[in-house]
Parts: C-alpha cells; sequence; structure tokens
C-alpha cells in the first residue's frame, strides 16, 4: 500500500454508512505508510506512518477499532509487521536493514531477535507442532555469507540460545515453514536437494521419484497430514508435475504431470492448480500437452482426473453443441495477484460445491474468451452465467451472490443471485457510473453487507459506495428452509475419499438469511475401500491407459520392491511395498486392500555406501595453520557397527564409531604448504566403503610479476615469465591471455613460448590462481622487423647489490636508458636497456628505429646511433653510484661466444652492432654502400672457425603454442670481428 496523508484517513463502524476522519497528531502531517490488524482480535489496529522527510519513523497504536490511537517512536523502519496466529499482542517487525524486532506489548516496547534475517522467512511456531509457542523460525545470514535455518524463543534469542535444527547451510530464500513441514533446499556443486522435516523431526532428503532431476520445486499444498508439490523436472520448461507424498512428506507419488505455469513479476511462478474450498479432495488444473491448455478435476486428491462436463444450453437456452471427447468446459485458473478483483476461480470453504470462474467451451482454453460458468454441485453440471468476465463476491455463505462487469466503461448497476446463479436481478448501486477496481466485504461468511470501491475518473479519488442486501431478507432461515445434495464425481459415484457426503443447500424459494451459525455439512458414511481408494506407491506408476487394468501400478525400473528402506537398522523390521498406498485422508474401511504385504522382514546389516567426505563449507584449498573442519557423510548402509578409519594425509590417523550419525565434524589443521590425500574407510560385517579427498594447503600469493622482453622480432620465439610469491607454490595454475584473444592458455608452468606474426603492440595478460587467492599483471610488447641489439656489462661491484627482483632490474634499467640518452642524445624512446634475470648481471639494449617518414629513404641514422653509443661506453661515460658511493660502471659486453638472431622471415636487415677498437673508416664506409646497394636483402653470416661468432635465440620450450596476436617482431644481431668482416666483404 502507499503512502497516504492523514487527512485521507478514514475509519467507518456502521458498514461505510458514515465515516469519521481520524486524527494522529493535531496540527502535524502525517504519512501513513501501511496498516496492520490483528487476526485473532482486530479491534487491535497497528499503523506504521513516517515522517515527511522519511527521516524517522513511528507506530500509531490503538485497541479499539482506531476510534483512539497511541503514538509509539520506534528506532527503526519497518518493513513487515507479523503478528503471532494465536496471542493477539505478541509482533514481529521485520525492518528495510534485514534486522528482526519482537514485541509482547502490542508494539510499545521492542527487543532486537536477529540481524541479517532473510525477508517473508520468518515464521511464529504453528500450534499443536511447536513445543514453545514463543518459538521464531527464521533464515539467517551467517558471518561467512551463507545462509541457515535457526530458532529461538523471543524472550531469549542470543547466540548462545540460538539453535540450529539443520547443520549446514542452505539456499538464499528456500526456507518454508507451514503446517506440521518445514522445507528448504540446498544446492552444491550444481546439484540441488530438497529437505523436509516432519513435525520437526530430523530433516530428511524429499524423495522423489529417481530420474525426476527437478529443476524447481513449489510447494501447493500442505493440510490433511499430506504434502502436495509441483515440480519443473529436467525436460519441462513452462509446465510443472504434480506429486503429492505421504503423511511424513519424504516419498512422493506422480498425480499429474504437465500442468501449467507461468512466470509473474519478481519471478514468482503461478501453477495452474487449485484447491477447491469447502469440498476436501477436491482440485482443478489446467493441464498443457503440445501446446494444448485443458481444465481437469479430480475428486479424491489426484488419483483419478476428468474433463469438465460442458453445459447442454448456454445461457440464452440455445444448444452448445459442445459434446465430449472433442469439446469440454475450460477455466482460466490464475490470472490476477489482486484478491479483490476478477480472474480466479471463486470458492468458498462455507459454500460447498459453488464453484464459479471464466472460461469457455471448446476442444481447449482460450485466453480471450471469458465467459463465466458456475456449478452448485461442485462441478458435476454446470450453467453458463454470462458472456463477459465479472468481478465476484459471495455472501452469507454463498446465499448471494454478487456480480459486477469487468469493463474498462464506467458502471452503475450490479447483478445478483439468491439462487446459487439460477437467476439473476438488477441492482443500481449508484446513481453516477464509477469506474469499478474491486469489490470487499466485512469479514465473516455471514455478512450481507458489501463496497463497491472505483473512481468516477481517472484522476479523481476513490469512490466507496456501501450496498447492503439486509433488508431484502426479512427473518432467518429454518430447517424447513434447507435442502440436501449428495457429493458425486462426474460417473456418479457417491463413495469419495472413502466415504459419502451431503451438504444443506437453501431452496430457492426461500428468501431468508443463513447467518453465523449456518453449517453446510449434513450427513456423512463410510464406504467398504475399493481398488480406487489406492494410489501408486514411491517407486511404482500406474500401466498405460491402453493396458486392460489401468489400476495396476508397477515398480519403475530403477526400483527394487525388496530393498529395505535407507533407514532400515539391524534389528529392526520393514514390510516391502506391493506397490499401493491409500489416499491420504481417505477414511474408507474393510474392503480390498491393496497394502496388503508379506510378513515383516528384518532390516539386514547393509555396507556402507554413499561415503562422502568434504570441508565444511565446501572448500578444498585453505592456508597452512587454519582450522579445518572434515565432516564425513554417508548416504545408506548400517551406522551402528560402522567404524570409520580416518586419514588426514599428515600422519594424523584415528578410528571412530558413529561418526555419521552424530555428524559432528573433525577438526584439524595443517602447518606446512603441501597436497594432502584425506581418505575414509567405512566397515562393517557386510562390506565398506571409501571417500577421498584432496586438500591443498597454500599460503595466499603475494606477488606477480610478467617478465617479457618488450621487444621482440616477427616470428621470433619469445618466452613469457610469471615471477610469483611465494615462488615455488604447489598447484598454481596460470592463465595466459595474448592480444586480443578471450580464450586463455593455461599451463602449470610459469612461462609459455609462443611467436608473434605480425608487427604492433600486443598486450600479454596473466593471472595466476592459487587455492582461493588470484593475482593479475599485464605488459606490452611491441613486435617489430628492424631493431637493433647491443649487449652492456656492468661492473663486477653490481653482483653483490643485485637481489634479483623484477622490480630492480627494471629501475637500473630505466637509469641506464637515461644516461645513455643523455650522452648520446638519442630520444630515450628510442632505447630499452633489459637486464637479464640471474648472476652476473648482464643486460641487452635496444636501439629502436624512429617512426617511418614516408618522404625519407633507409639512412645511416642508425649507424650514427650506435657509433655515438660505443663511443660513450667506451670512454666510460656511463656510470651510476649504489648505497655507499660505490659507482657502477656500464661497458659493452664481450660476445665472442656467439652473437644473436632475433626471429627469422623474410625482409630482415643486418647491422654491425659491435665494432671492434681500431675498425678503421673505410671499412664502415664499404659496409655502408654494400647495405645501400642491396636495400631490404637479409644477410646471414657463414663463419667457420672457432671464433666464429653464433647466431642464437630465446630458448623453445613449445613449437606448437600459436601467438595469439597481432605481433610483430625481428631482427637479426651481428657480432664479428675486423678479420672476420674483411673477409666476408671482399669475398
Amino acid at each position: 500500500m502507499g503512502k497516504v496523508l492523514e487527512s485521507s484517513l478514514w475509519r467507518s463502524s456502521d458498514f461505510g454508512t458514515s465515516y469519521t476522519k481520524l486524527t494522529l497528531q493535531p496540527g502535524v502531517t502525517t504519512v501513513i505508510d501501511n496498516f496492520y490488524i490483528c487476526p485473532t482480535n482486530k479491534r487491535k489496529v497497528i499503523l506504521v506512518s513516517s515522517s515527511l522527510s522519511d527521516r524517522d519513523q513511528s507506530l500509531f497504536l490503538s485497541a479499539d477499532e482506531g476510534a483512539t490511537f497511541q503514538k509509539q517512536p520506534i528506532p527503526f523502519f519497518v518493513d513487515t509487521l507479523i503478528f503471532h496466529p494465536k496471542e493477539e499482542d505478541k509482533v514481529l517487525a521485520y525492518t528495510k536493514e534485514s534486522k528482526l524486532y519482537v514485541s509482547s506489548d502490542l508494539g510499545k516496547k521492542w527487543t532486537l531477535l536477529q540481524e541479517r534475517v532473510t525477508k517473508d522467512h520468518v515464521f511464529w511456531a504453528v500450534s499443536g507442532v511447536d513445543a514453545d509457542p514463543d518459538l521464531v523460525h527464521m533464515e539467517a545470514q551467517d558471518l561467512g555469507g551463507g545462509f541457515r535455518y535457526v530458532t529461538c524463543p523471543i524472550h531469549n534469542c542470543s547466540e548462545k540460545l540460538l539453535v540450529a535444527p539443520f547443520a549446514g547451510p542452505i539456499d538464499h530464500g528456500s526456507l518454508t515453514v507451514q503446517d506440521d513441514y518445514i522445507f528448504f533446499k540446498v544446492t552444491s556443486a550444481n546439484r540441488t536437494k530438497y529437505y523436509v522435516s516432519y513435525r520437526r523431526n530430523e530433516f530428511v532428503l524429499m524423495k522423489l521419484p529417481k530420474y525426476a532431476l527437478p529443476k524447481d520445486l513449489q510447494i501447493i499444498s500442505t493440510d490433511e497430514s499430506q504434502v502436495f508439490v509441483a515440480v519443473q523436472e529436467w525436460y519441462q520448461m513452462d509446465t510443472y508435475n504434480l506429486y503429492q507424498s505421504d503423511p511424513r512428506g519424504v516419498h512422493y507419488a506422480l498425480v499429474l504431470q504437465d500442468v501449467r505455469s507461468s512466470r509473474q513479476a519478481e519471478e514468482s511462478v503461478l501453477i495452474d492448480i487449485l484447491e477447491v474450498r469447502g469440498v476436501k479432495g477436491v482440485f482443478l488444473a489446467n493441464q498443457k500437452i503440445d501446446g494444448k491448455v485443458m481444465t481437469l478435476i479430480t475428486y479424491n486428491k489426484g488419483r483419478d482426473w476428468d474433463y469438465l462436463r460442458p453445459p447442454s444450453m448456454d445461457m440464452n437456452g440455445k444448444p452448445t453443441n459442445c459434446k465430449p471427447p472433442d469439446c469440454h468446459l475450460h477455466l482460466h485458473l490464475r490470472w490476477a495477484d489482486n484478491p479483490y478483483v476478477s480472474g480466479t476461480v471463486h470458492t468458498k470453504d462455507t459454500a460447498p460445491g459453488l464453484i464459479m470462474g471464466a472460461g469457455n467451451l471448446g476442444s481447449q482454453l482460450v485466453e480471450y474468451k471469458e465467459e463465466m460458468y458456475i456449478t452448485s454441485d461442485c462441478g458435476h453440471t454446470w450453467r453458463q452465467v454470462f458472456e463477459e468476465e465479472h468481478h465476484i463476491l459471495y455472501l452469507d455463505h454463498g446465499g448471494v451472490i454478487v456480480a459486477i462487469k469487468d469493463t474498462s466503461i464506467p458502471l452503475k448497476i450490479l447483478k445478483f443471485s439468491v439462487d446459487e446463479g439460477l437467476t439473476w436481478s438488477t441492482h443500481n448501486f449508484t446513481s453516477t457510473s464509477v469506474f469499478v477496481d474491486g469489490l470487499l466485504s466485512e469479514p465473516g461468511d455471514e455478512t450481507l453487507v458489501m463496497t463497491v470501491f472505483g473512481h468516477i475518473s481517472f484522476r479523481s479519488d476513490w469512490e466507496l459506495v456501501k450496498v447492503d442486501f439486509r433488508p431484502s431478507f426479512s427473518r432467518q432461515c429454518g430447517e424447513e428452509d434447507y435442502s440436501s445434495w449428495d457429493l458425486s464425481n462426474l460417473q456418479g459415484d457417491r463413495c469419495i475419499m472413502g466415504q459419502q457426503r451431503s451438504f444443506r443447500k437453501r431452496k430457492s424459494t426461500s428468501w431468508c438469511i443463513k447467518g453465523r451459525s449456518f453449517t453446510s455439512a449434513l450427513t456423512s458414511r463410510v464406504c467398504e475401500c475399493r481398488d480406487s481408494d489406492f494410489l501408486c506407491d514411491y517407486g511404482f506408476e500406474r500401466s498405460p491407459s491402453s493396458e486392460s487394468n489401468t489400476n495396476k501400478c508397477s515398480a519403475n525400473f530403477w526400483f527394487n520392491p525388496l530393498s529395505p528402506p535407507d533407514d532400515c537398522a539391524l534389528g529392526q523390521t520393514y514390510t516391502s511395498s506391493l506397490g499401493y498406498r491409500k489416499v491420504v485422508s481417505n477414511v474408507c474401511e474393510g474392503g480390498v486392500d491393496l497394502q496388503q504385504s508379506p510378513a515383516q522382514l528384518q532390516c539386514p546389516l547393509t555396507p556402507p555406501r554413499g561415503l562422502q567426505v568434504s570441508i565444511q563449507g565446501e572448500a578444498v584449498a585453505v592456508r597452512p595453520g587454519e582450522d579445518v573442519l572434515f565432516v564425513v557423510r554417508q548416504e545408506q548402509g548400517d551406522v551402528l557397527t560402522t567404524k570409520y578409519q580416518v586419514d588426514l594425509g599428515d600422519g594424523f590417523k584415528a578410528m571412530y564409531v558413529n561418526l555419521t550419525l552424530t555428524g559432528e565434524p573433525i577438526q584439524h589443521r595443517y602447518e606446512s604448504p603441501g597436497i594432502y590425500r584425506v581418505s575414509v574407510r567405512a566397515e562393517n560385517m557386510a562390506g565398506h566403503d571409501e571417500a577421498v579427498l584432496f586438500v591443498q594447503v597454500n599460503s595466499p600469493l603475494q606477488a606477480l610479476y610478467l617478465e617479457v622482453v618488450p621487444v621482440i622480432g616477427i616470428n621470433q620465439e619469445v618466452n613469457l615469465t610469471a615471477v610469483l610469491l611465494p615462488l615455488n607454490p604447489n598447484l598454481t595454475v596460470f592463465y595466459w591471455w595474448i592480444g586480443h584473444s578471450l580464450q586463455p592458455l593455461l599451463s602449470l608452468d610459469n612461462s609459455v613460448t609462443t611467436r608473434f606474426s605480425d608487427t604492433g603492440d600486443v598486450r600479454v595478460t596473466v593471472q595466476a590462481a592459487c587455492g582461493n587467492s588470484v593475482l593479475q599483471d599485464s605488459r606490452v610488447l611491441r613486435v617489430l622487423d628492424q631493431f637493433q641489439v647491443v649487449p652492456l656489462q656492468f661492473s663486477k661491484e653490481l653482483d653483490a647489490y643485485n637481489p634479483n627482483t623484477p622490480e630492480w632490474r627494471e629501475d637500473v634499467g630505466l637509469v641506464v636508458t637515461r644516461l645513455l640518452s643523455k650522452e648520446t642524445s638519442v630520444p630515450q624512446e628510442l632505447l630499452v636497456t633489459v637486464l637479464k634475470p640471474g648472476l652476473p648481471t648482464l643486460a641487452d639494449l635496444y636501439v629502436l628505429l624512429p617512426p617511418p617518414r614516408p618522404t625519407r629513404k633507409r639512412s645511416l641514422s642508425s649507424d650514427k646511433r650506435l657509433a655515438a653509443i660505443q663511443q660513450v661506453l667506451n670512454a666510460q661515460k656511463i656510470s651510476f653510484l649504489l648505497r655507499g658511493g660505490v659507482r657502477v660502471l656500464v661497458a659493452l659486453r664481450d660476445t665472442g661466444t656467439g652473437a644473436e638472431q632475433l626471429g627469422g622471415g623474410g625482409g630482415y636487415w643486418a647491422v654491425v652492432v659491435l665494432f671492434v677498437i681500431g675498425l678503421f673508416a673505410a671499412g664502415a664506409f664499404i659496409l655502408y654502400n654494400f647495405i645501400r646497394k642491396r636495400p631490404g636483402r637479409t644477410v646471414y653470416a657463414q663463419m667457420h672457425n672457432e671464433k666464429e661468432q653464433e647466431m642464437t635465440s630465446p630458448v623453445s620450450h613449445s613449437e606448437d603454442v600459436q601467438g595469439a596476436a597481432q605481433g610483430n617482431h625481428s631482427g637479426v644481431v651481428l657480432s664479428i670481428n675486423s678479420r672476420e668482416m674483411h673477409s666476408y666483404l671482399v669475398s
């Protein structure tokens, strides 16, 4: 309900004849957020109000139906109030901060019960089931982020007294407490399990047929000691299958397939099934098969279903020409969520057999056909009453039926019937036509006063029109004003749910008030049991209709009827099912007993099966020194005589008994990193089972650095290395994203090798994942087809100060690059100094070409840069200071052991990068002319003497690793001495 200003709040105590303005705070404008009426004492009312600025909230409390109110400030913002179902002064308040408060004096004093509570999953104790009437069931979030089912009494809800009836976590928003049952679901390893507790006993798995594999489960009803559930199985999209349970709500049998469903706002699901009020065991359902929706009815809680019989005449007395099996009556069962408007089938507890709803005749339900039909004998015969949809309201136990057309035009006329829809009269309820929004009646089944609410125009306030039918009836009904009718199914069988039932109804000629004391039930007589009083037991299915005996139940292929139940303990007895069980709440006696079973069988000693070991919280990666709770579960087999041998993999071994019976976890702590094999062996005289869990004990990752040469050549193998701290964690997985690829390369090694076929900038990203910690680093590589490499070395003093960390190497490289740029006037962006890992400390200087200019051809600028670099290095002009005043000199590195070739492929160019002292100018001039006359040609040095340089490249770890980016690199680096250069030039 939206906020209502104080001036709009009015009260009526005479069935709407007159209204009195409620003044909560004289002179103060109060905004009413919501109001609540106590269900056990309607004189007690609580209004929730807030200031215009929404900065604070107050309650207004009334114990005299709103005649007077007492203001009560509160320190929280109310989202919902929940009255106790039996004790009128006890109220729960759920706040907008997900906190739960309680009051025992109708809202005057409040106590905080619990924090982080799930909205709409808070429940008072159920009378007759919960021992403590002040108990509260709730779903709450723990400090770890998971959700649990907890209970506590309102007078003391401290953490010490908070009880968790189920040890493990449950799915968010799944707790339901309803009548004798408590439900929730638990999803683990992408599989959902549904649990139930009957009359607060231990929680057990709800057992659907083995291969139902539910995607969703909705509770339909829980009355009469039975659970109806709608299950969306793995193959269904917009339909659900209907199952009913045994009294404990554990074992489920199929009663109807393919019931239509629809999604509503906030992802709520509506199932097209409706329990007919007033006659137990009667349900309506819309079944959808091959796109066709058809309405079915059952009189025995789903044991048998039939299509609705169509009327032979329409409301005008003309033949409908609708005859089974090609034509039936179909009804819209679920439409509007608003209870005040039309769209649902109308039934009432005190009007047994009276059903009214919108639908159509035909081979299937048609969405746009909304003719109105009624039955007064619980679906045995139907009559059409209107050609269009109407708002419907039952008054005086169904003695008066009010109908107003559901239309977008204003109305002033309503229709009513006092003979269960046989005849209809009209009544002008207003002199001015109004747009009707809905119908309301006073609480209580005996009332004959109603209110039409609507508006005169779309911009006007609501108009309330009182309609009082009491003057039309001059007296109370007597016994002579009633007749009886007998309940029967569509085949005319009066033995329904094991008894013959008769109900009283008012004679159509009697204009009298049924009143408060009216009861509908007249007589009942128990019937003898027949085959139709039994349905298929868990694990069995009804034979197809094509077979002669449609009542026969056969075991499913996966079910062995002779197997003892899972909870069968040694020393106990069990009976094997013959495939039948009596319909729950069926009261038949004697006659046929399809449940007759062989003699009681002794529960055998069964071997343990389905043994599982896990860490509480479902983690498999923990930290050293962290407390670990191992949980051992056993799905089947005797547990009383079973011994459990536990080996936690680090030398701890122990023998347990009753380990799975108590459910107590095993607490342990691993001190050292590693991978530990945890094993549990369960064994008794009948057999054994074993469960194994591998636990990773790892310290959290501290640092990750991606180390890679920043400049590489086309098609050159390049090594990508992830430097990780701690250095050698166990089972770290590395994810490599190269270039624009969205698919990572995975490796257990901290390095991979790849190539790039195109020039340009390529981003490489690596993630390291170890246990629950993940780190990432990223670098950009420049892939070129032309660049030069100058090998460098440092004075030996630097080795003593080399911590061999990536950051240190990067800083030293930046210093050398900056000094070289300053001394040679070569732009700093064309120089990259890369230090190599390890000792001795060595480096490579990458000399890049300037950006190309279209008007200029290749020039000597690259040689001049190299000469300038060589000159300043030979002149010992490049040096820097370390801590303590130690000066480090940078020099050319002796490459007498070989030369490097970066990449391969066409279009490479060669240049001398190491000039030997004494090389005369003429030699350099000849070399320059040689290169100039052969532009674009790749030059390879062919050397054969013992001192010739080797052509080297980074070691390839994987020839088949693809360069997954638009790479770019290659160059040839030549290092030769003067004698070899001379022989090469003159050859």
